[in-house]
């Protein structure tokens, strides 16, 4: 089946088998590897994209399900001068990783949560990150990332 995507900007098309998830789409055949694969359940959150605007797990979506959208993985968070989004900026300066396994997904979802809840307190945005699991953080400087992040994102 014929697939048609913007992913991170550029238009984009795939011939792929109908049961094909977006997660393989976009690390397979598009080779954008920043999208991780963590539980295949959308358990676990290193697999989230943005998908027309809003966060999704990507492991548990079928690419012929969103033919037709546009798509976000971390790779297109950063300009074209290689300048990185807020989040990402504030991710590196408050260390909100360690092994770095989840950041990416923990990244979207933080974009995600900051673009739909700017002015989240740090309570809820533990609770609005849920659906993103780190085994190595504890999230204390994930949740200084995400504040910072998100009054960056306001000022800029």
């Amino acid at each position: 089946m014929q697939v048609q995507l913007k992913v991170n900007g550029k238009p984009t098309s795939v011939d792929v088998a109908p049961h094909t998830l977006l997660v393989q789409v976009l690390r397979e055949h598009l080779k954008l590897t920043g999208t991780h694969v963590g539980c295949d359940t959308a358990q676990c959150g290193a697999c989230t994209v943005i998908r027309d605007g809003r966060a999704i797990k990507s492991c548990n979506v079928l690419a012929v399900q969103v033919s037709g959208s546009e798509i976000t993985t971390i790779e297109g968070l950063a300009q074209p001068d290689g300048t990185m989004h807020p989040m990402q900026a504030a991710f590196k300066e408050c260390h909100g990783l360690q092994c770095g396994y989840c950041t990416p997904g923990m990244v979207m979802s933080a974009v995600d949560l900051c673009t739909h809840h700017p002015k989240a307190s740090s309570s809820e945005i533990r609770e609005l990150l849920e659906g993103n699991l780190c085994r190595c953080t504890g999230y204390q400087n994930i949740v200084k990332a995400v504040v910072k992040g998100q009054a960056d994102m306001a000022s800029s």
